[in-house]
């Protein structure tokens, strides 16, 4: 890093997510994947109060589809007429590997080092399974090591439960670099096919609506992702010239108001829809907002654009993966202080209609969530400096050696 970048962090981590279009970045991107890490994380996050029973937040988990629908935008943006030779796949393959295994490395560690302490100290058992059991057994390890998670080889969510999608995620790379490397110019055709069928398929065969993960996750990814394959390959240079002639002083009103209208889509949307089949239309929503929010033409655009917001957008792939070890570990001292202290923080809840363990309503409930996120940012910001990036740029390395 260099040191005008150590003073201004947030200018270095722009760089680690976004691709690039007449030769920019897709800044404002990259802050909506730092707002929808974090509610994913709040959805995760098992409290009684307001914010966790609303509408809203309970059907959050379909921002994990924005990631989906980002991603393979920004691939198909950045590669898809760089994958012509045997050696540029293998470059890909390696520096898609290293920038998301290393820091799943780090989180299973951690996972599988509590469940040893567990072993030891009989007191954390709590009322849990026991430890290695369950979703923490080693057979699933084995499946997590090997990013199989979420490619239909596990029957529930095991270990970090989020990496499923980094699993189907990565399968997701491998196949649009082979699908651009035979087919070429006309690899948009199996993409086009792709975003029609797994639609249909999860509507035939899922009983949870969008809501999958380790069973069709790869299916749910390969929806997505086609979609923002799709919209890079069609709308790319539409695209760079609206943001050369914006950049140039042209006209924001019209740009705000399309920007505060998806905002406020994207609110109902998820509000409406995350409980039933119209949730199969949630890829087709984000692509939308990300075509308009990719032109970076208003003030909410201003807004995504300012350090801050540029900095939780880099930190976003760190928030997606620590936020249920540090949700864990905060349900784990509030449950030791409530047994010490009997302050009613946390205890049995009823979540979204389920039972769960979880902080109550009210304060405790607020008061969680608040520290949940300041938590979750400040571990992600020490994961990204001493994981994401030194692994970042050691693949990088590696693979100008191919």
């Amino acid at each position: 890093m260099t040191q005008a970048a150590f003073l201004n962090p947030s200018r270095a981590m722009v760089s680690t997510h976004a691709g690039t279009i007449a030769g920019e970045r897709f800044q404002v991107l990259d802050s909506w994947r730092g707002i929808c890490a974090l509610l994913v994380a709040l959805f995760h996050f098992p409290t009684a109060s307001g914010i966790s029973q609303s509408a809203f937040i309970g059907s959050s988990y379909l921002f994990v589809d924005f990631f989906f629908v980002l991603s393979g935008f920004v691939i198909a943006s950045s590669y898809a007429d760089r994958l012509s030779q045997p050696d540029q796949v293998a470059r890909f393959a390696l520096v898609r590997f290293g920038r998301i295994y290393p820091l799943h490395l780090v989180m299973l560690a951690a996972f599988a080092g509590f469940e040893l302490l567990r072993l030891m100290l009989p007191q954390l058992h709590g009322t849990g399974s026991a430890p290695f059991t369950g979703g923490f057994d080693l057979k699933s390890l084995l499946a997590n090591l090997l990013l199989l998670q979420g490619m239909g080889f596990e029957d529930q969510l095991t270990w970090n439960a989020p990496s499923w999608s980094i699993s189907a995620e990565f399968f997701a790379y491998l196949l649009f670099a082979g699908v651009v490397f035979v087919a070429g110019a006309r690899a948009w055709i199996w993409f086009v096919a792709a975003a029609v069928t797994a639609p249909l398929f999860l509507l035939g065969f899922s009983t949870h609506h969008m809501d999958v993960s380790y069973d069709f996750g790869f299916i749910r990814c390969l929806y997505g992702f086609s979609l923002g394959a799709l919209l890079a390959w069609f709308q790319h240079d539409s695209i760079a010239g609206a943001r050369q002639v914006l950049a140039r002083g042209g006209p924001r009103l019209n740009w705000t108001v399309a920007e505060i209208v998806m905002v406020a889509v994207i609110v109902a949307f998820v509000s409406l829809a995350g409980s039933n089949d119209f949730g199969i239309a949630a890829p087709l929503v984000f692509a939308l907002a990300l075509f308009l929010f990719a032109h970076e033409g208003g003030w909410i655009s201003a807004l995504l654009r300012t350090p801050f917001m540029l900095a939780l957008g880099a930190l976003s792939y760190s928030i997606y993966m620590v936020h249920i070890f540090v949700q864990a570990r905060l349900i784990n001292i509030a449950g030791l202080v409530e047994r010490k202290l009997g302050l009613g923080l946390v205890g049995d809840i009823v979540l979204r209609g389920s039972p769960a363990t979880g902080f109550g309503a009210g304060w405790p409930g607020t008061v969680a969530i608040v520290v949940m996120i300041v938590a979750t940012i400040a571990l992600s910001w020490i994961t990204w400096r001493l994981v994401e990036m030194p692994a970042m740029a050691w693949f990088r390395r590696l693979s100008k050696r191919i």
